[in-house]
């Protein structure tokens, strides 16, 4: 179960640079009235992109819980990139918690795959009936800038795609325009086994 523990800040988002790619006026009555709906279709299409590549573009914090590892010597995390990992906790059938200590487990930093690997033969013994609990930061920065420029690109683009769209019930408000899969292909990766990206 991975679980996103700190929103995406509002302030992150590229409401004015998407204004500009929409070549929108300013300084109308009716500016206000724009700005949730281009806030709406730009954290859509962020979130499009992230769900097909794996990758976390404006930074955030998240936790993942699992029963068993992937290999005792390594666990695969399904986002990337890691910038760090705040903590792997232990939690047994109660649902108490227990940090591991920090010398049994390292990052293994990867644009695609990053790895919890073991600093030993193997990864702490997860409890019986229990989880494993891996708490970590992940994104390219916490500015837009950070994001790579083909990244924004393609979120620009697929913003731009549903904003088009916005009233439409039809199949292709939905699909993934030719330009924004051409863009985002490089970053996506292969699944090789438990918790790789799709």
């Amino acid at each position: 179960m991975l679980i996103e523990e700190t929103p995406l800040d509002p302030a992150a988002l590229p409401v004015q640079a998407f204004r500009a790619h929409l070549r929108l006026g300013t300084g109308f009555s009716q500016d206000d009235l724009q700005g949730p709906v281009l806030e709406a279709v730009l954290r859509a299409a962020l979130a499009a992109i992230e769900a097909r590549t794996a990758k976390i573009l404006l930074a955030r914090d998240f936790a993942l819980s699992l029963p068993a590892w992937a290999e005792p010597s390594g666990q695969p995390l399904p986002l990337a990139p890691v910038t760090a990992v705040h903590e792997l906790a232990l939690r047994d059938a109660a649902g108490e918690e227990r940090a591991a200590a920090a010398d049994t487990w390292r990052l293994e930093a990867d644009t695609h795959r990053p790895v919890l690997r073991a600093a030993g033969a193997a990864l702490p013994v997860i409890p019986a009936r229990g989880a494993a609990v891996i708490r970590f930061a992940a994104g390219f920065g916490a500015a837009w800038a950070e994001v790579p420029a083909d990244l924004r690109q393609a979120v620009m683009l697929l913003a731009a795609h549903y904003y088009e769209y916005r009233d439409a019930a039809s199949a292709g408000a939905e699909a993934m325009p030719a330009a924004v899969a051409g863009l985002i292909g490089p970053w996506r990766a292969l699944r090789l086994g438990a918790g790789g990206a799709a």
